[in-house]
């Protein structure tokens, strides 16, 4: 970006692996202040052998490791999150902070604070007392910085996924495309003045009109999860905010970097000071946006359990939600398939982001013939390279945490102690150089059945397992009793079957041929049963309709009380 020198290191060997940001931005605003994440105390830099970044430089850093005799200091060496108060990035009072790890090599990166009670109201705060200006703000001034912001998104694409690839550990071509994602719902928000039009009905009776129009609902929050440290958020806060709401963000405590770098974008592209206001923690965090009487909508993202939870403590207090929950997603392979396209598309669906996704395909059920598929798909599972996300050709990164990683392998087994058969087993893979990291490769469970727990339970890891069925029928019916509804795919090359399929099958999302079907942002993202809790969804109209309030107007302008529209030019009399 013109006027902005950002730097990301990348050390896989060092101990202090970080994602730092020095900014000096030209684009709006001139601050050259360490934003979102803090260098070491001046005190201790020398122990880093290393200098703050020369504003006119863009060579990478190189970073040494502190001396053995401090590395129990190593915590107050690493640079930590600020928060984003009243349009200031702001070091934590706080005296608990959570360790930020890199994913392929477990090494802590960074921390993150869990914001105090006082800073947490003073967030809410700054976010009611910017709502009266932002909301009366014309609709085409909001819609001028979020033009802005989707460029500044473009332009600085690759820092936001580099931040990604650190702190959550998907590949980098993946982190790119988790930032993509995000963008089109920005670019989206940019056609605000056609999505906020209200209804107009004239002549109801006589001189009688009725109109509405939308307005904000006022302050609005959202709790973002670890696995789309981009695409989430942005699924957020720009829609909350074009249509004239302040927002107050969470982003998951495991990967703050990418939602902070974005707050300072839109921070570059205008957005007033305390519009946007983004806070750090966990349950406490949590639970103050879900009864602070000043919020009055909930956006989330993430597990079933935190969903329910956050649904019914959000409710109670009267405040919308909104609550994107867990997944189980089919994907159906019929016999008259491409047999090549299909193949394909379910290696990258399953194990792509390393299985974590809400709309991985994690299960595929093999209809009649294509039972002889499999063995064709174990082998091009097989053929996919696990590695650091920040590592050429890698297709597979690690899982975000070590307990991500037991869960997972302690699920396998599962599969296997309950009769699945172990077609692929990824849970001893080793990836040189990144010993210590949270990785499992590509794993197939084959004869699963229903009642086994690899299939009731959603794995979000690289885990596929096989059912296979005789029929279209018995595929349908299989779908419709598990509790999730959040999408399926069919493959087929016969519309009579795709048909049947989409009509009868009780998901919010279904694809024809396309294994992940998330609609684009002109449409909403419709999950559904038990992987959604709300009224309304998320972007699109439904988002639009989530993130505002209608106002109804009727008037009556009778019309003989109408003005004289012609000159009197007769002498006017008195009676």
């Amino acid at each position: 970006m013109a006027g902005m020198l950002s730097r990301t290191i990348f050390n896989k060997k060092n101990p202090l692996q970080l994602g730092r940001m020095w900014s000096s931005s030209s684009a709006v605003r001139t601050s050259t202040s360490h934003l979102h994440l803090s260098p070491p105390p001046l005190t201790s830099i020398s122990h880093l052998h290393l200098s703050p970044p020369s504003l006119t430089s863009t060579s990478h850093l190189h970073l040494s490791p502190p001396p053995l005799t401090s590395i129990s200091h190593l915590h107050l060496l690493l640079p930590t999150t600020k928060l984003f108060i009243d349009g200031k990035f702001v070091e934590s009072k706080t005296s608990e902070w959570i360790d930020i790890h890199n994913p392929a090599t477990n090494e802590v990166v960074s921390r993150v604070p869990k914001a105090t009670q006082e800073e947490m109201r003073a967030a809410a705060l700054s976010c009611s007392r910017a709502f009266p200006s932002w909301a009366d703000t014309s609709i085409l001034s909001r819609q001028q910085i979020f033009l802005r912001y989707q460029q500044l998104i473009k332009d600085n694409i690759k820092e936001l996924a580099g931040l990604i690839t650190l702190e959550q550990g998907k590949t980098l071509a993946d982190a790119e495309g988790d930032v993509f994602r995000g963008l089109q719902v920005v670019e989206h928000t940019c056609s605000v003045t056609s999505l906020m039009l209200g209804e107009t009905l004239p002549s109801i009776t006589k001189d009688m009109d009725t109109y509405t129009y939308r307005l904000p609902i006022g302050v609005c929050a959202g709790i973002a999860p670890f696995n789309f440290p981009a695409m989430i958020p942005l699924w957020m806060f720009p829609m909350g905010l074009v249509c004239g709401n302040t927002y107050l963000m969470k982003p998951s405590e495991r990967v703050p970097g990418c939602t902070m770098l974005l707050a300072k974008l839109l921070q570059d592209a205008g957005l007033p000071d305390g519009t946007l206001n983004i806070i750090h923690g966990q349950h406490a965090a949590v639970n103050f946006i879900c009864d602070d009487p000043a919020i009055k909508a909930i956006s989330f993202v993430g597990s079933n359990q935190a969903g329910e939870y956050i649904y019914q403590r959000g409710s109670h207090n009267g405040k919308r939600v909104q609550s994107n929950m867990g997944a189980k997603n089919h994907g159906v392979v019929m016999p008259d398939a491409n047999k090549e396209n299909t193949l394909n598309q379910l290696v990258g669906a399953a194990f792509g982001a390393a299985g974590q996704r809400c709309m991985a395909l994690s299960t595929a059920v093999l209809v009649g013939e294509a039972r002889a598929w499999l063995p064709q798909l174990v082998e091009r599972s097989r053929a996919l390279r696990v590695n650091a996300g920040d590592q050429p050709g890698a297709d597979v990164g690690p899982l975000i945490s070590p307990q991500a990683k037991a869960r997972v392998s302690a699920l396998i087994q599962s599969g296997v102690d309950q009769g699945a058969s172990l077609l692929l087993d990824g849970r001893n893979v080793q990836v040189k150089g990144y010993e210590n990291g949270n990785f499992v490769g590509p794993t197939i469970l084959g004869n699963v059945t229903p009642e086994m727990t690899c299939y009731t339970e959603e794995i979000f890891g690289p885990v596929l397992v096989v059912l296979e069925v005789d029929n279209l029928d018995d595929a349908i019916a299989m779908i419709n009793k598990n509790p999730y509804g959040n999408g399926t795919a069919i493959f087929t090359n016969n519309g009579a079957t795709a048909r049947k399929f989409t009509h009868e099958v009780d998901v919010g999302q279904v694809g024809i041929n396309v294994p992940i079907p998330v609609p684009l942002p002109m449409f909403s993202f419709t999950g559904s049963r038990g992987s959604f809790r709300g009224d309304t969804n998320f972007y699109g109209k439904q988002g639009i309709q989530f993130y505002t309030q209608i106002k109804t107007v009727t008037s009556q302008w009778k019309a003989e009380d109408a003005t004289i529209t012609s000159p009197a030019v007769s002498m006017p009399t008195i009676r």
